[in-house]
């Protein structure tokens, strides 16, 4: 079998992506990839250098496509708090709970990589600020609903993976219902 000569960096990120989805971050090496790809492992490593360099581009191309899919669901959806919840319940289909913890063992590397540690915090601006757009017009709401209620929908999607019973959109949703009407529900100053 003849291997391709070139391939794009998108088309290499995605494979190396498909292979830490499914194997886990340590899977990830010039070799893997190279099988998963078609590329020999020394035009994968004159790409990328190292096995960090090479991880670390695959899960910044990630959050290049979560930063697209968050642009995407925040323009479908109405600028109140019904639009809050289908946005978050839009960002949390994980698939099954398998994928999930998968997910979370991504979430490491992100965490030890300053770099990647810095776009998660730039995430979190933008949820927050998304958040807070769809309940600019509503009375009482809190000047930090943004970032409460992505707290919120982090705290449900963890609590989920502990008992996935039924599916991750729909434990999501009836979660944040619930926030959103005790929120809204509370006078202003009380502390309820």
């Amino acid at each position: 079998m003849a291997r391709p000569k070139s391939m794009p960096d998108e088309t290499v990120l995605e494979a190396a992506l498909a292979i830490i989805q499914q194997q886990g971050p340590e899977a990830l090496t010039f070799e893997s990839l190279g099988r998963a790809s078609g590329l020999a492992g020394s035009t994968l490593v004159q790409r990328f250098g190292s096995k960090a360099a090479l991880k670390q581009a695959a899960l910044l191309h990630a959050w290049d496509g979560l930063d697209a899919r968050t642009a995407t669901l925040a323009a479908a959806v109405p600028k109140n708090p019904a639009g809050a919840i289908a946005f978050l319940v839009g960002l949390s289909d994980y698939g099954e709970i398998d994928a999930y913890a998968e997910g979370l063992l991504i979430l490491r590397e992100d965490l030890r990589d300053p770099q990647l540690r810095a776009r998660g915090a730039k995430w979190k601006a933008e949820l927050a600020g998304i958040l807070d757009a769809c309940f600019a017009e509503t009375p009482h709401a809190p000047a930090d609903i943004g970032l409460l209620m992505a707290a919120q929908w982090q705290g449900s999607l963890l609590w989920w993976s502990f008992d996935p019973q039924g599916s991750v959109t729909q434990h999501v949703q009836h979660s944040l219902v619930r926030f959103v009407a005790v929120l809204l529900a509370a006078e202003p100053g009380s502390s309820r």
